[in-house]
């Protein structure tokens, strides 16, 4: 029994020995087919780092206003005997826009004004009195108080009647008509907006760091997504002394031009201002950037040596750098990359130190230092 175990162990044994003999030997073989065959390059885009120049500017997002706005209304209650004008309308400073009816004030200043004649009659005669020392000095004072007094009731009475006129108090263009003829308007009931826009003011917040880069008459650029494709041009006209202290900001306020009448108050507008003088940049696509929280990094490819067909052999080469402002799709390098070196924009996510790649250029990132969004 002893001697039957001791045979079935070492044939159990021998077999095992030859099954792991045999997947050291396929191991092996395998490693060395591998090896012979090489790593098989990585397919990716790539962009050689160029020197763009770049104006240093400042962005911000503002709200246009009108240089004179308004809902116009009366002060005082009546109802609409004329209305002079018609929704959308430009105006003049000064036009009669409505009156309201206002026959019993108008009979009224007739009386006082007739009162007011009476009493100037008194008083020249009463002046030709004490010439001939017929009436005292009192009674002279007198006809001249009542005389003044008089002429202001029939001045009040006229500023009343004038209050029932609503006048444009400046020129500009005239909104939708909220009142109808025989309405009873309550005093400050909205008869209808006015905005004068051309010029037109746009306002926006700069960050407090911003305050040295900025003077009142300093050329602005406004989009606006209304208008795609244009642009309006204007000039800083006010800068707030006050900086916010919850946002650190301070507000900036511009004149564009709007001859056209295009830009209408409320709308937004992406703000561009010129800073300083140009500076040229190496830039690159910012897809070619790995962001990581120990740096950024790029795959910078190098020429190693050419193969038996006369092929470059590509290899990559990790680099960090540093990175400063972005327009658009583009980022600027400051230190890390030179002008010329070829950067892998695309891929990179395969690549380790020393890999071999392959560079096709076939579908290339955006590198669009000023891009505009597309409706297809």
């Amino acid at each position: 029994m002893i001697k039957r175990m001791f045979w079935m162990m070492a044939i159990v044994g021998a077999a095992a020995g030859a099954l792991y003999g045999l997947k050291a030997y396929v191991a092996r073989q395998g490693a060395a087919f591998v090896s012979a065959a090489g790593v098989p390059a990585q397919t990716v885009s790539a962009a050689k780092a160029r020197i763009d120049t770049w104006q240093p500017r400042l962005e911000a997002v503002g709200s246009l206003r009108a240089v004179n706005g308004t809902d116009l209304s009366l002060e005082l209650a009546g109802i609409v005997q004329e209305i002079g004008f018609h929704s959308g309308d430009r105006v003049q400073a000064g036009q009669v826009l409505l009156r309201l009816w206002a026959d019993d004030d108008i009979a009224k200043l007739r009386s006082l004004e007739a009162n007011a004649q009476l009493a100037q009659l008194n008083y020249d005669r009463s002046v030709r009195q004490l010439k001939a020392q017929t009436i005292s000095q009192a009674t002279l004072d007198s006809d001249a108080a009542t005389l003044k007094s008089n002429a202001a009731q029939a001045d009040q009475q006229r500023a009343l009647i004038e209050k029932k006129h609503l006048r444009a108090p400046f020129s500009g263009r005239l909104g939708i008509r909220q009142v109808d003829l025989g309405q009873y308007l309550a005093p400050g009931t909205t008869v209808a907006t006015l905005q004068s826009v051309d010029p037109i003011f746009v306002d926006f917040p700069l960050p407090q760091q911003a305050i040295v880069q900025i003077a009142a008459g300093q050329p602005v650029r406004a989009r606006i997504d209304a208008w795609q494709g244009r642009v309006f041009p204007g000039r800083i006209t006010a800068i707030s002394p006050k900086v916010d202290s919850s946002s650190r900001t301070f507000q900036v306020r511009a004149a564009l031009d709007n001859p056209g009448g295009l830009l209408l108050p409320g709308m937004f507008a992406a703000v561009e201002i010129d800073a300083g003088a140009p500076q040229r940049l190496v830039t690159l696509p910012q897809t070619a950037i790995t962001y990581n929280s120990y740096g950024s990094t790029v795959f910078v490819v190098d020429e190693k040596s050419r193969d038996s067909k006369d092929r470059p052999r590509l290899v990559a080469r990790q680099v960090f750098v540093t990175t400063g402002p972005t327009r658009g799709d583009q980022v600027a390098i400051l230190k890390g990359v030179d002008e010329g070196d070829t950067v892998v924009t695309a891929g990179q996510m395969k690549l380790f130190e020393g890999a071999s790649v392959a560079i096709d250029d076939s579908v290339r990132p955006l590198d669009d230092p000023d891009p505009r969004p597309q409706e297809r």
